[in-house]
């Protein structure tokens, strides 16, 4: 009985291992993955929210601080609003099903 496990160990040992190290030779990566193009205006915000983040707001006062806070929602606003698609939560789309499964 003793010997039957320790060879069924070793099977399960070997098989577990080899195929996983053959695998992992054959996968190549994948470098042909198109780039992202962003549009000239979304760039330009983009860099100026860079600028507004590499600024020293240290010696601004509380109302340019204030100026840029709000500039920075209103570009962060701009970008997302321009970047389209619908976003739903996981509570929305159960809830749309639930609706659907009961009035159908």
């Amino acid at each position: 009985m003793k010997k039957c496990t320790v060879y069924f160990v070793m099977m399960v040992m070997l098989l577990g291992v080899f195929p996983t190290q053959m695998r992992a030779t054959e996968v190549k990566p994948n470098t042909s993955a198109p780039a992202k193009e962003i549009p000239a205006n979304v760039q330009v915000m983009l860099n100026r929210l860079d600028e507004i983040k590499a600024m020293d707001k240290s010696d601004l006062t509380s109302e340019e601080k204030k100026e840029l806070r709000k500039e920075t929602k209103s570009i962060k606003a701009a970008v997302t609003a321009n970047g389209g698609g619908v976003y739903l939560s996981v509570g929305a789309v159960i809830l749309i099903v639930l609706l659907l499964i009961i009035l159908l």
